[in-house]
Order: structure tokens, then C-alpha cells, then sequence
């Protein structure tokens, strides 16, 4: 392996890239993983009821994570197959609450102290989501904008309490966190009003966002259509692209809300020059918003090459979002956090410099020929490095595990 790694250094310095410049930049790279792919978005709030606002999962693959014990025992597993020192994104449904429920409306610090002692033994950082569905008062589709005032209030009151709790572990954790909303709001068929919904909107968030929080960082995540909403959401693109510009807010771009044939990558440049920073929730869109495990596409390669290459890596917080229950869950995870990593490092040594300089037929006959370099011995010198197993090394130690804990849970 050392031979192939100084090989393929060797080579990455003809076209001018430095190969241990760009592993000491991807070990500083921080990606959130989302918990909610462990136990299908069921949280432990109540975790006989249903999923609902516009999410569904796929599959019954055995030892699905049913208490916050074994959570913790699948997550550390999975970080510990993942190269570099990671954040965890965590939803409000996911809270410590002990032996008795928690409503939504009373959730505090204290019921998530455990998590933030947990990230801080393992070196995490921690980021946070409101949950604004699977509950009575998101049962008709509409919550921060619902017409009814009481609904509304209920809601503002949730997400302010959560913008705390995520300041809270800013305050206690390295990195500060980010607090991310999204809201399942939206109708399924033809609605005779538009401006009235987006106007309670409008309201609802300037009730929520009326002050900065110490090492917060607040974004807003738009959907193109969801189960529920196909015909019309309320909190589109265009509406938090306005709402993050006028309050000065994080725009969230997630991979699976927009149209097939648009390009996340492209929108990077074009918001960049008026936002303080952008979220990246990276997913796998399958025809539609189907959260698939991510993979090396086409697309999660040209965003990662898209942000190095602007160099946006220090103003953008990236974090995954998918949820599959068709496989192992772990494996899932794994999957997912070592292609979008592998993904960043290949853009790293990308040759821009060289590529810059090039002119004409030539940039792109050069950018071909980059295609050939050989990363793959790069990648598995800093699994090693990392302390994880490189190559698919790593899939027995998710067999092993699932053998010795996901199929004894009942």
C-alpha cells in the first residue's frame, strides 16, 4: 500500500497538486451525520407513532435501533469505520426523556445533556433540528403557517426552544452547532390561496428568529413537494432563499428537494455572494425526493468539486440526510459518510492551478486526463492514517456487528 501511495503522489505532483496539503485540508473537514437514519426518523418521543408531514421510509432491514442505548451503540460503531473527527445532527424527537413522555412543547437543555456529554468523550460536535411532523398538531399538513393562531404558537414556542437547547451546545462543544428548520407544510392538491400561508410564514419565523443565540448558526431548509404536498409548499425555494437574504440567515440546499435536472452545485456560486454561509444537506435523489443512501454520483462530485473549487470549504456547514431501511442501517451510514469524503478528497486534488492556466480544447482535454489520476491509493493512505479500515475492508467489521448486536435485538 505505501508503494501505491508514493506512486500515486508522484504523480498528482506532475500536475502540480500537493497530495499531503489536500489530507491535512480534508482532515479538517467536519461532516454532520444525521442520527435519525438509525431508527427510521422514530425518535423517543413516542415511538409507536407513525411518520408523517411528507416522510416515509423504505424497508425493515432487522436491528433497527430502539432505544437511545442502542443508538449510541450503532453511531459509535459507524464513526468508528469513518475517517477524520465528525459532528452529530440530532432531532428534537431524540431527546433523553427518560421513563416518562416529554411533549414536544417542554422539551429543554436537560434532556439532552447525555448527548452533548456523549459528543464531547468521542470528540463530536453536535448540530440540532426542531421536528416540526409526527405530531397531532401537524396531523392537516400545516404548522408555522396554519391559520390557526394557537397551532402557530405552539410551533413558534418549539422552535425558539430548540434555537436555545443548539446554543446551549454551542456554549459546551467545540465548532459551535447549527440549527436547521424544515416544516412538512404544504397541500396535496390544488389550493385556492398561496399568499396568505407564505404571509403566516413570514410571521412565524420573524417570531422565531427576533435575535441572534450565542454560537448559533440558523438556517432554513426548502422542499420542492413532498407526500402530502405535491401540489404546493408553503416554504419553497424561493421563499427561504428571500426570508435567509433579508435576515441574514444560512441557506439549507438538501440534494433530494429540487427538480431532477437541477444542478445543487451550480446554485453554490450563484447564492455565495449574498448569503454568510449555505448547508449542504447531501442525499441521493432516486427520480424524486427519495433520500437514498448517498453514493459517488455525478452530482455529489461536482458539488464537493464545486465548493473547493470556490473556495467555500470554511463557509459551508455539510451534513448528510437520508434514511433507508432496505439495508444495514450502519452499513448505510458508512457508506454515505466515506463517499462524500472521498468525494471532498478528490476534489482537493483536483488540478486547478494547471486547469486554470489551460485554455480552450485544452481545459477540457486536461480535465478528462485529471479523471484518471490515482486517487484510490491517496484515499486508502488516509483511512489508514485515520486510524479506519481502508478499501472495503471495513464492510466485516459492520457484518460482525450485525451478527453479534442488530440480529439479537428483537
Amino acid at each position: 500500500m505505501a508503494q501505491g501511495f508514493e506512486f500515486a503522489k508522484e504523480r498528482y505532483a506532475e500536475w502540480g497538486v500537493d497530495v499531503e496539503a489536500a489530507l491535512r485540508r480534508l482532515e479538517g473537514v467536519r461532516v454532520s451525520m444525521h442520527c435519525w437514519q438509525g431508527d427510521d426518523v422514530g425518535g423517543f418521543e413516542n415511538p409507536e407513532a407513525g411518520l408523517g408531514g411528507g416522510l416515509a421510509v423504505t424497508g425493515n432491514a432487522p436491528g433497527k435501533a430502539r432505544t437511545i442505548d442502542e443508538l449510541r451503540a450503532d453511531l459509535e460503531t459507524a464513526f468508528s469505520l469513518i475517517p477524520g473527527r465528525h459532528r452529530l445532527n440530532l432531532h428534537a424527537i431524540y431527546g433523553d426523556f427518560g421513563p416518562r413522555p416529554v411533549p414536544r412543547g417542554e422539551i429543554g437543555p436537560e434532556h439532552f445533556r447525555s448527548w452533548v456529554e456523549w459528543c464531547r468523550e468521542r470528540g463530536l460536535g453536535l448540530d440540532f433540528n426542531a421536528t416540526l411532523f409526527s405530531h397531532p398538531l401537524a396531523q392537516d399538513g400545516y404548522t408555522l403557517s396554519h391559520p390557526d393562531p394557537q397551532v402557530r404558537k405552539f410551533w413558534i414556542g418549539h422552535v425558539r426552544r430548540c434555537r436555545e437547547i443548539a446554543s446551549g451546545f454551542a456554549r459546551e462543544l467545540q465548532g459551535g452547532s447549527v440549527h436547521n428548520l424544515w416544516i412538512p407544510d404544504g397541500a396535496k392538491d390544488d389550493t385556492v390561496e398561496r399568499l396568505p400561508f407564505r404571509e403566516r410564514l413570514k410571521e412565524s419565523l420573524d417570531a422565531i428568529y427576533d435575535g441572534r443565540l450565542d454560537g448559533l448558526t440558523d438556517a432554513v431548509e426548502s422542499k420542492l413537494f413532498g407526500i402530502g404536498s405535491e401540489s404546493f409548499v408553503v416554504g419553497s425555494h424561493e421563499f427561504y432563499l428571500a426570508y435567509a437574504m433579508r435576515k441574514g440567515l444560512v441557506l439549507c440546499l438538501d440534494m433530494g428537494h429540487y427538480h431532477p435536472t437541477e444542478s445543487v452545485a451550480d446554485k453554490v456560486s450563484a447564492l455565495a455572494p449574498f448569503l454568510p454561509g449555505m448547508l449542504f444537506h447531501v442525499s441521493r435523489g432516486v427520480r424524486w425526493d427519495s433520500d437514498h443512501v448517498v453514493t459517488a454520483t455525478d452530482e455529489v462530485r461536482l458539488l464537493a468539486r464545486e465548493i473547493v473549487r470556490a473556495g467555500l470549504l470554511d463557509r459551508c456547514h455539510l451534513a448528510l440526510d437520508y434514511f433507508d431501511a432496505s439495508i444495514n442501517r450502519v452499513g448505510a451510514w458508512v457508506i454515505g459518510m466515506r463517499s462524500f469524503l472521498r468525494t471532498l478528497l478528490e476534489a482537493l486534488l483536483e488540478p486547478l492551478d494547471r486547469l486554470r492556466q489551460a485554455e480552450g480544447f485544452e481545459r477540457l482535454a486536461l480535465q478528462e486526463e485529471a479523471k484518471a489520476l490515482p486517487i484510490g491509493p491517496v484515499w486508502d493512505e488516509y483511512c489508514e492514517r485515520q486510524g479506519v479500515p481502508p478499501g472495503g475492508r471495513w464492510t466485516a467489521k459492520v457484518r460482525e456487528y450485525e451478527a453479534r448486536v442488530l440480529l439479537r435485538r428483537g
